[in-house]
C-alpha cells in the first residue's frame, strides 16, 4: 500500500495516492476528474477552484487534518483581492497535497456542467395559491376620525374583499406610509391567506395597481441534486426550472455518511446546514436570473425532501435518524418564513414543508403520494422513486404501504469505475451486438449511435466521458442478455463469453466499452466490481418492493410507476432484466418523471392539496426494512441477475437469458467479496 497521501474527489468519488507537493489540479488530471483549467495551471484563469473538506470521513476511512493542503499563497491572494474567492475555496493549481484530503469540485469548476434532469412534468393542477394580490382604495387620514394607516388598510380589505384577521411584519410597517401616499391611497397588497394555524398576513405593498405577478418555488431537495421549479402563482405556469448538485455531497454521497459526519465532527451538522442553504440560495439566484425576475417577488416556497435532508435544512442534528428507532424531531408539516431558513428571497415569504411519513420515508415520498395518488388507484400499483435513497409505495383504495431502501449512488454513476453523473458526453443508452458482443451507445447531447459515421464529429466538443446511471443499467443488463455476465454477476473470460472485448483484470475480468485514448479521451470499461455495485443497489431496491408485497399478501402487482428524475430515463426492459422491479407486463411499467417535484408544485399551487396530503400521510402504513427479517432474505435472492428464486415468467417470455455460469471455484474475491458485503 502506498505511503503517499490519499486524495479523494467528490462528487466523482475518484481517488488516488499522490506524493506530497502534488498540485490538486495535477492529481485531478491524472485521475480523470472533471476539473476545468484554461490557463494550464498558471493561476490566471481561476477556473480550477476547489473546496477542501476537513474532519473525519468514516465512509472514506480518512481523517483530514487542517494542514492537509499547502498554505494559501500570493497567487491565490492576488486573485481573491482582484475578483473575490468564495470562503473556503482554493485554486487547484496552487493548493498542493500535504496529507490525506477530500476535495469537492463545485459545478462551476467542472468542464462538463451537471445536467440535473428534474424537469417539471405537464400536469393539470387546480389553482388555489396561498398568496394573492389585492387592489384596494384606502380612506385618507382624518383629524375628526383618528386612526392609523394600517387600521384603515385593514378596514378597506374587509370592506372590499371580506378579508379579516390581517397581520403584518415589522418590515411592512416601515414601508406602509410612504407607499400609501405615493399611490394616492390606492395600493396593491400581497396577502398570504391564512389557514387554521395563522391569520391572513400582508407581506408586500405597491403604490397604485401592480401589474406584475407573484411567484412561488417548488423545491425537491434530494441527497444528490436540488431541483427548483419557479411558478407564476396567478396562472400556475412553470416559468423556469433549474437544478444544482447538493453541495453536501462533499460530506458523504449517501445519507448515512452525512449522519456519520455529523456524529464524528463537532459542528458537522451546522456545516451541512450552512452548505445546503448556500446551495439553495445559489439555485434561487440562478432561477431568478433565468426567468429575469426580482427574487423579492418569490413569496411562497414548498419543500419536499427525505428525513435527513429535512433535518439538515431546518438546522436539526440528524443524529437520531442514524440509529433505531429512527425518530424524527417532527414528522408533521411545517409552516415557516424564508428568513427562518436564511433564504435569499422575500423575507416574509412563506415556506411549507410537506409532512414526513416516518423515520426514513420523508416528505419526498409524501409528495410522490400526492402526485401519483396510489390511495385512489383501483388496481394495485407499485410506485418506486429511484434515487440515492429509494422511496417505495404500494397500494390501492384499500390501503397504502411505504418503505425506504438505501440503494446508494451507484444508479447515478457514482462508485462505478467509469461512472459519472448525467452530463454531455456521458453514455446513457447501450446495445450489444449479439454476434460480435461489442457495444454501441448514445451519449447525452447526441441522438446518434456510436457506430454512426457522423458520431465522432457530432461529439467532438464533449467527447465520450463516462457512463451515467441509465447507461450503466442498460450496460449491465445487455451484458447479462448476451452472456457476458452470468446470473451470479461474474464476467466470464474472453473464451467463455466469445467476446474479444473481455480482458483479464487482476483476479476478475472486465469489459471494454470504448477506447478513446487515441483521441486523448478515456478508456471506458465495466469491471466486476462495477457489476457488484449495481447488484447491491438493485437488490436493495427490489427487496424493499418485495417486502411491501409480502405485507400486502401478494406475489404480483398490476402496474409499476418509476418516479424520480432518474426513473424517467430508465429502460423498463433493462430494469426488469436486472431485477430492479418485480415481474410485470412492460406496458404496465410507466414513468412518472419527477413525481416528487410534481407533488411539490401541486402543494404550492393548491393549498387544498396540503390538507389532502396531510390526511393521506396519516393513513399510510410505514414498513421499516431495517428490522424486517425477510428483507435480508429477499436481498440475497435479488443479488442474482435478475433473481435467484423469483421466476419472472413475463420477463422470460420476452428475453431468453443464458443459463451458463462462469465461476470455476478460483474466483474467491468475486464470490467471497459478495458474501461479505451481504452480511
Amino acid at each position: 500500500m502506498s505511503s503517499d497521501p490519499l486524495v479523494i474527489f467528490t462528487p466523482s468519488g475518484k481517488r488516488g495516492h499522490f506524493p506530497v507537493g502534488t498540485p490538486i489540479l495535477t492529481a485531478a488530471r491524472q485521475l480523470g476528474v472533471d476539473l476545468d483549467s484554461v490557463c494550464g495551471g498558471r493561476g490566471i484563469c481561476s477556473k480550477c477552484q476547489i473546496t477542501p473538506s476537513y474532519g473525519e470521513f468514516s465512509k472514506h476511512g480518512v481523517t483530514v487534518q487542517e494542514d492537509a493542503l499547502s498554505e494559501w499563497n500570493a497567487v491565490e491572494q492576488r486573485y481573491a483581492d482582484k475578483r473575490g474567492l468564495k470562503a473556503g475555496r482554493r485554486l487547484g493549481c496552487q493548493a498542493a497535497v500535504q496529507g490525506n484530503i477530500v476535495i469537492d469540485v463545485p459545478p462551476e469548476s467542472q468542464v462538463h456542467k451537471q445536467v440535473v434532469r428534474k424537469r417539471a412534468e405537464a400536469r393539470d393542477i387546480v389553482l388555489n395559491p396561498s398568496t394573492k394580490l389585492y387592489y384596494v382604495e384606502v380612506a385618507e387620514p382624518d383629524m375628526h376620525d383618528p386612526s392609523g394607516d394600517l387600521e384603515r388598510l385593514r378596514a378597506a380589505l374587509l370592506k372590499e374583499w371580506g378579508l379579516e384577521n390581517i397581520s403584518v411584519d415589522l418590515h411592512f410597517l416601515k414601508q406602509l406610509q410612504p407607499v400609501l401616499r405615493k399611490g394616492g391611497w390606492k395600493v396593491t397588497v400581497a396577502i398570504h391567506l391564512g389557514d387554521d394555524e395563522s391569520p391572513n398576513r400582508i407581506i408586500q405593498i405597491w403604490p397604485g395597481y401592480f401589474e406584475g405577478t407573484l411567484y412561488g418555488l417548488a423545491v425537491d431537495l434530494g441527497s444528490t441534486t436540488i431541483a427548483g421549479h419557479l411558478c407564476d402563482l396567478a396562472t400556475g405556469a412553470v416559468v423556469a426550472s433549474s437544478g444544482v448538485m447538493n453541495p453536501q455531497i462533499r460530506f458523504g454521497e449517501d445519507l448515512m455518511s452525512r449522519v456519520s459526519y455529523s456524529m464524528m465532527n463537532a459542528n458537522g451538522s451546522d456545516e451541512m446546514t450552512r452548505a445546503v442553504r448556500e446551495g439553495m440560495n445559489g439555485l434561487f439566484r440562478q432561477i431568478a436570473i433565468e426567468a429575469d425576475i426580482d427574487r423579492q417577488l418569490i413569496v411562497d416556497v414548498v419543500f419536499v425532501c427525505n428525513p435527513v435532508m429535512h433535518h439538515l435544512l431546518l438546522g436539526i442534528d440528524p443524529f437520531e435518524l442514524g440509529q433505531a428507532p429512527f425518530a424524527l424531531a417532527t414528522s408533521d408539516e411545517l409552516r415557516l418564513r424564508a428568513r427562518d431558513l436564511d433564504l435569499d428571497i422575500h423575507p416574509s415569504a412563506h415556506v411549507y414543508l410537506l409532512p414526513c411519513i416516518a423515520g426514513h420515508v420523508g416528505a419526498d415520498a409524501a409528495a410522490v403520494a400526492l402526485s401519483e395518488a396510489p390511495d385512489k388507484s383501483e388496481d394495485l400499483v407499485l410506485v418506486v422513486d429511484v434515487g440515492t435513497n429509494a422511496e417505495i409505495l404500494l397500494g390501492n383504495t384499500t390501503k397504502v404501504l411505504a418503505c425506504s431502501s438505501p440503494t446508494g449512488p451507484a444508479f447515478e454513476g457514482a462508485q462505478i469505475s467509469s461512472g459519472q453523473r448525467a452530463a454531455p458526453g456521458a453514455i446513457e443508452r447501450v446495445e450489444i451486438n449479439p454476434v460480435t458482443k461489442l457495444a454501441r451507445f448514445k451519449v447525452i447531447g447526441s441522438d446518434l449511435w456510436s457506430d454512426d459515421p457522423a458520431f465522432p464529429d457530432v461529439v467532438a466538443t464533449t467527447g465520450v466521458t463516462g457512463i451515467c446511471g441509465s447507461g450503466i443499467i442498460e450496460m449491465v443488463a445487455e451484458m447479462r442478455i448476451h452472456g457476458i455476465v452470468d446470473a451470479p454477476g461474474l464476467i466470464g473470460t474472453s473464451a467463455q463469453t466469445g467476446c474479444a472485448n473481455v480482458f483479464a483484470d487482476g483476479r476478475t475480468n472486465s469489459y471494454l466499452v470504448y477506447d478513446g485514448t487515441a483521441e486523448g479521451g478515456p478508456k471506458i470499461t465495466v469491471t466486476n466490481r462495477d457489476i457488484r455495485e449495481i447488484q447491491m443497489a438493485k437488490a436493495a431496491l427490489y427487496s424493499g418492493a418485495r417486502l411491501l408485497m409480502d405485507k400486502f399478501g401478494v406475489d404480483k402487482v398490476d402496474r409499476v410507476v418509476l418516479a424520480g428524475a432518474f426513473g424517467a430515463h430508465i429502460s423498463t426492459k433493462h430494469a426488469m432484466v436486472l431485477g430492479m422491479i418485480p415481474d410485470c407486463p412492460l406496458d404496465k411499467v410507466t414513468s412518472a418523471g419527477n413525481a416528487a417535484g410534481t407533488g411539490a408544485r401541486i402543494a404550492l399551487l393548491n393549498t387544498d392539496a396540503r390538507a389532502e396530503i396531510e390526511q393521506t400521510v396519516r393513513n399510510i402504513h410505514k414498513v421499516e426494512t431495517a428490522i424486517e427479517p425477510r428483507f435480508q432474505e429477499h436481498f440475497v435472492n435479488a443479488s442474482a441477475i435478475p433473481n435467484a428464486i423469483e421466476p419472472f415468467p413475463i420477463l422470460n417470455s420476452i428475453v431468453n437469458l443464458p443459463t451458463a455460469t462462469f465461476n470455476t471455484g478460483s474466483d474467491a474475491e468475486g464470490r467471497g467479496g459478495r458474501r461479505r458485503r451481504r452480511g
